[in-house]
């Protein structure tokens, strides 16, 4: 039986009184691709990181091909030969490619044409596209992340670890990805993918592993196992992954954007004559690679950027009145009667406030009811106590401070007080970050729900297979520009992906 070219033995990790990994057992073979499958908090990155050195485990053993080893730092791990890609890059954007793979190595000359040569011929192996002395600034996020990969394969790194490693890729740079990484499995390599795309996980790896609050729960085969088997390990029980989507009931139109602009301070161009119409009784999803502008639009709507140009246009059913929102408060836009919620991506920037407790940030919905210096705090408290059961936040009591919870039990609290809100317009950004495959679909189904009461729901969201099972219409976005609009029920993850590249529909 051949040796594993990694294996951790009872492997334990606390920060304070939190327990990040607990006796954690785990073997890696040599050409294998192994995933980390885990809700938020299980303890994956962690795991990882003592593997890689950035962190040093308080307990347990580390055993490379059989032998045990002590990995104190990122260069001991290099010396076993143990890369890690991470989610951000750690690039020198006006440096090459070259240049970025050889910086910071010991004992090298910095010859760069030979460097340049060395890293041609890793992509002809490997199956890579990448120009070596291309500047960092000019290239794609896919670009980078292949440098990234380079590097730790030029330093001879024979076990990669990748740490989600397409959340902003397209689904055919995906594919391109998964192709190299399939190929560095048949020369031998390990590779580790800490990801929760399960769809993804069923596609690439050999094997799962599995995590559940920090402790190992097991691996399996991916040829003998089912998402929902993978679900019901990571979560203790059974996950119902089906999203009920209604048809739209009598959609009219409640938002409609007109020819917006938005141009930073810098003089850069965010977002560029952006037209759509948002309707009650519908979910429209916004797809596209990160940073393409879906956080400035969903802002822009909110009352949160100025724009230079256009209009923002809500129809009012209570009154039958169009109101123009543009480079108004959000205070002034709520004065106007507009029902507008909006989940941000910045949870505890723009969502939250981390000092004050569950009870006052539902109270920040509603202070202006207030009459005088008194405010009634009975209906914000009777809100956070439904909030905690029927979203299931993990919290000692209301009066917690919102700091203290986790990312996942953050973004509950404030999804639950935007829906309480009773809008007639919902804008959620990537609401469903951070949070485990149950809560997930808790999450889908409430928006679902105020669909069904008549919202026009703004979805915003990483994952296209969500957006096709849950949006009505998928609009795509691509460098602040509208590239299509497409219907969510027909979609192909295929022309989705052409779209957030800039390759613009011929029909909308």
């Amino acid at each position: 039986m051949s040796v594993p070219a990694i294996e951790l033995r009872g492997i334990t990790k606390t920060f304070g009184q939190v327990i990040a990994n607990k006796n954690v057992d785990l073997v890696v073979n040599r050409g294998e691709i192994l995933s980390i499958l885990g809700e938020n908090g299980s303890g994956k990155t962690t795991l990882m990181n003592m593997i890689s050195g950035i962190y040093y485990p308080d307990s347990g053993q580390i055993l490379i091909d059989g032998k045990e080893v002590v990995i104190r730092s990122p260069r001991d791990a290099f010396q076993y030969k143990i890369g890690m890609i991470h989610q951000h890059f750690k690039l020198v954007d006006v440096f090459t490619a070259a240049e970025n793979v050889i910086l910071g190595m010991e004992n090298e000359k910095y010859n760069l044409k030979e460097a340049a040569d060395h890293v041609r011929k890793i992509c002809d192996q490997y199956g890579f596209e990448l120009d070596p002395e291309k500047k960092i600034y000019a290239m794609s996020v896919s670009e980078k992340q292949t440098v990234e990969i380079i590097k730790v394969l030029y330093r001879g790194a024979d076990i990669l670890i990748l740490d989600e490693p397409t959340a902003v890729l397209t689904p055919q740079e995906t594919d391109k990805l998964f192709a190299v990484l399939r190929r560095m499995r048949d020369a031998g390599k390990s590779v580790i993918i800490i990801t929760h795309k399960l769809h993804e996980v069923m596609s690439l790896s050999d094997k799962v592993a599995v995590l559940r609050k920090g402790e190992y729960i097991g691996t399996v085969k991916t040829s003998e196992t089912t998402e929902a088997d993978l679900t019901e390990m990571m979560v203790g029980k059974k996950v119902s992954l089906n999203i009920d989507r209604s048809d739209p009931n009598h959609p009219q139109d409640r938002l409609e954007v007109k020819g917006i602009d938005l141009v930073s301070p810098e003089g850069i161009r965010i977002l560029d004559d952006i037209s759509f119409t948002a309707r009650g009784g519908e979910i429209l999803g916004i797809a596209g690679v990160a940073g393409s502008g879906q956080k400035e639009l969903l802002e822009a709507i909110a009352g949160l950027q100025p724009l230079s140009g256009g209009e923002i246009l809500y129809n009012n059913p209570k009154t039958g009145e169009t109101e123009n929102l543009r480079n108004k408060t959000p205070l002034e836009i709520r004065e106007l009667g507009v029902r507008l919620s909006f989940v941000p991506e910045d949870r505890l920037g723009m969502g939250l406030v981390g000092n004050m407790d569950i009870i006052d940030n539902m109270m920040l919905r509603s202070y202006k009811k207030g009459r005088g210096i008194f405010v009634r705090k009975q209906e914000p408290r009777e809100l956070a106590d439904t909030i905690i059961k029927d979203l299931e936040v993990n919290t000692p009591s209301a009066t917690t401070p919102v700091r203290r919870l986790s990312g996942g039990n953050v973004q509950k609290v404030l999804v639950g007080r935007e829906i309480a809100a009773r809008p007639t317009v919902l804008m959620a950004a990537y609401p469903v970050r951070g949070l485990d495959i149950n809560s997930s679909y808790t999450i889908y189904n409430l928006l679902n729900d105020q669909k069904d009461l008549g919202a026009a729901v703004i979805f915003v969201g990483e994952d296209l297979d969500v957006l096709m099972e849950l949006c009505d219409r998928i609009m795509v976005i691509c460098a602040g520009r509208i590239t299509g609009i497409v219907d969510g029920r027909s979609a192909k993850k295929e022309e989705l992906g052409l779209l957030m590249t800039g390759k613009e529909a011929e029909d909308e």
